[in-house]
């Protein structure tokens, strides 16, 4: 299955057909408006950046067979600190949970990629569903989250 694999390498950091990846979105993302809340309501592009990595570390814990279940995190972790400091250490962790997610899947056998995350089926927590499907479904999520940040970065 190194097509899934490949699929949230593109997402990641590389060539998304949507679009830049998310490492490139990020890293575009001037350190001194990351914190902010342009509109009324809506996530910091940091928030953003530390949801996303909540659930990719989530991923890689059912792909590893942990029950599924919302991430150590939590769904919308909050910022340590609001510095330049605490977004290039907001950008390492995301990096990190990639990076450890991908060697993850180049492991497993091709065997495994049909079988089901540990869970009954709900949709809000992206259970009930096949190792493929939850690989996709976090590739999909990060495409979505990168073209919110992007847009956020524009402000």
């Amino acid at each position: 299955m190194f097509n899934i694999t490949n699929e949230i390498k593109k997402a990641f950091n590389g060539d998304a057909w949507h679009g830049n990846h998310v490492m490139q979105t990020l890293n575009n993302v001037n350190p001194e408006k990351a914190f902010s809340h342009f509109i009324p309501g809506a996530h910091s592009v940091a928030e953003i950046a530390l949801h996303l990595t909540a659930w990719t570390e989530e991923v890689t814990s059912r792909l590893t067979g942990k029950p599924a279940g919302e991430p150590e995190r939590g769904d919308w972790p909050e910022p340590d600190a609001r510095t330049p400091q605490a977004w290039e250490r907001i950008i390492f962790d995301f990096k990190i949970a990639n990076e450890e997610l991908i060697r993850l899947c180049e492991s497993l056998k091709d065997n495994q990629w049909n079988d089901e995350v540990k869970s009954e089926r709900n949709p809000a927590l992206g259970t009930g569903v096949t190792n493929v499907e939850l690989v996709s479904g976090l590739a999909q999520h990060h495409a979505y989250h990168s073209g919110q940040i992007a847009l956020l970065s524009k402000f």
